[in-house]
């Protein structure tokens, strides 16, 4: 009987300390959600934009941070800030993953690329909003990590690749949009051709030791494009031959 009374004693115990952790992520999530709807009321003046849409909120909110940071815990998994992943490189800010994707003005039935994959947190949120993400990474460490994490988190509309993203994916072109998540000092032309007419692409402007600028391009009918300078920010530089 005692062993009995001893187990029935742990599994009530780990049951309610399981149901603690994840009431703890919830009010994380919470409280992530809550400081990046802050930060994007706080920016409006520079973005126009004093809210977020709806189904970009939704899936901030649905994609659980934590499975992307490894080697941190909850608490810095929900803070609102960057945090390292490993080979120089970084996972971006959630507000500024938030802006990103509100910025790209994705729909249900578009394909995006992604150009450095990380961690793979910012294709799991546009995975959720659209029909294909296809990603590239330049570090084969992390677009191997990214590929076996996306797929055991069941996101089935994620292509990984490793590979220089300055040249984009011309086998899977022309992309409804297409996110930069290192920063550059111009806009590639490879990247434009491969965008659709109308299609959106944003991305970090600048280099490492200068300003950078979160710049929105949209592709005209000509083949040119216009751009719009949206927010001052601080991105790792994209690497790669070109």
């Amino acid at each position: 009987m005692k062993q009995v009374t001893g187990l029935l004693c742990w599994l009530i115990v780990a049951g309610c300390s399981a149901a603690t952790d994840e009431v703890d992520v919830k009010s994380l999530q919470t409280r992530l959600m809550a400081e990046i709807e802050r930060d994007t009321r706080e920016t409006a003046g520079y973005t126009g934009r004093s809210a977020l849409h709806e189904r970009v909120r939704t899936a901030m909110a649905n994609v659980a941070r934590h499975d992307f940071v490894d080697s941190h815990g909850p608490d810095a998994a929900y803070a609102n800030r960057p945090l390292p992943i490993g080979h120089g490189q970084t996972i971006s800010q959630p507000f500024i993953v938030a802006l990103m994707t509100d910025l790209l003005e994705v729909e249900a039935e578009h394909v995006v690329l992604e150009i450095g994959t990380g961690s793979g947190y910012q294709a799991a949120v546009l995975a959720t909003l659209v029909k294909q993400v296809y990603t590239i990474e330049i570090i084969p460490e992390l677009a191997a990590s990214a590929r076996l994490r996306l797929a055991d988190l069941g996101y089935e509309n994620v292509s990984v690749k490793a590979g220089d993203g300055y040249f984009g994916w011309p086998e899977a072109a022309p992309f409804d949009a297409i996110i930069v998540t290192a920063v550059g000092p111009d806009i590639p032309a490879s990247l434009v051709a491969q965008l659709k007419t109308g299609g959106r692409m944003v991305l970090p402007v600048g280099t490492q030791y200068t300003a950078q600028n979160l710049t929105v391009v949209t592709k005209q009918a000509d083949g040119g494009f216009t751009t719009e300078e949206v927010l001052p920010v601080a991105f790792v530089p994209l690497t790669g031959d070109h």
